[in-house]
């Protein structure tokens, strides 16, 4: 059996919920793992997901920022709820589908001033990877286990448009790498899309809405993951990494400034 993850943050789920059932159609998820929805869990657009076909569904919102969901087409069972957010905001919310614990994220972005001496947002940004550090060293490798969403972290070099230009910037800074690989080291996770995707080639999954055309300047970020523990790598690599970030949706009209990313498994 296929098991396909799509994550994406959506920028507004209200406003682009025609835009993600519309994807659903076309690219067939079994799950969708959505980010930013901008809304409380009774203003969640739930008719719209239930007539394309998603009845089952997790939502932690908030009013008018943050927030995240996960609905799925296969029945959810609950996960563990992962404290992290310091703010208590609306950033993690989690399920178990067909024995695969999923846990969503919303990551900080950490505002503009790479120094959390300085900058409260980035220190948020780092106290958050720290708690999901500290909570990947406590799971046992052999579980089934996905983290994926919005991280807000571009770790490579080509994840990135310009390297050299990008290394004092909020999200590819070294700090901000370097705690997204003390994470991926605590829980031993693979992420898929770089399994797919080699690291010597350009890919991102955010470009700017500042850019009038985002191909032609294609100053991309690649900011949404897709990860996996090791009790995984068998099941999702048994046919060779398959995961891929959809660029052609971030083209269409009043996009979200993300593009979704999906991955799939086999159970």
């Amino acid at each position: 059996m296929r098991l396909r993850l799509a994550t994406w943050n959506v920028n507004s789920v209200r406003l682009r919920a025609e835009q993600v059932t519309r994807f659903a159609r076309e690219q067939d998820p079994d799950i969708l793992c959505l980010q930013e929805i901008k809304c409380r869990e009774g203003e969640f657009p739930r008719a719209e997901f239930e007539a394309a076909g998603y009845p089952h569904m997790r939502i932690s919102g908030q009013k008018g920022s943050h927030g995240v969901a996960i609905v799925s087409r296969l029945p959810l069972e609950d996960a563990p709820a992962l404290d992290l957010c310091r703010e208590g905001h609306a950033r993690v919310v989690g399920a178990r589908v067909s024995g695969i614990e999923v846990q969503n994220f919303y990551i900080p972005a950490g505002g503009d001033t790479p120094d959390p001496e300085t900058n409260p947002k980035f220190a948020h940004k780092l106290d958050f990877f720290s708690r999901l550090t500290a909570e990947a060293r406590r799971r046992d490798p052999a579980d089934a286990l996905v983290i994926t969403g919005d991280l807000n972290v571009a770790p490579g070099e080509n994840d990135v448009w310009s390297h050299r230009q990008m290394l004092k910037v909020v999200s590819h800074t070294p700090i901000e790498i370097e705690a997204m690989a003390a994470l991926r080291e605590a829980g031993g996770f693979t992420d898929l899309v770089r399994e797919a995707v080699p690291e010597t080639e350009k890919l991102f999954s955010w470009w700017s809405y500042r850019a009038a055309d985002f191909r032609a300047s294609n100053r991309g970020l690649r900011l949404d993951h897709i990860w996996i523990s090791p009790g995984l790598r068998g099941p999702a690599l048994a046919d060779g990494a398959s995961a891929r970030v959809h660029d052609e949706v971030r083209a269409w009209e009043r996009p979200s400034d993300h593009a979704p990313v999906t991955a799939d498994f086999r159970l």
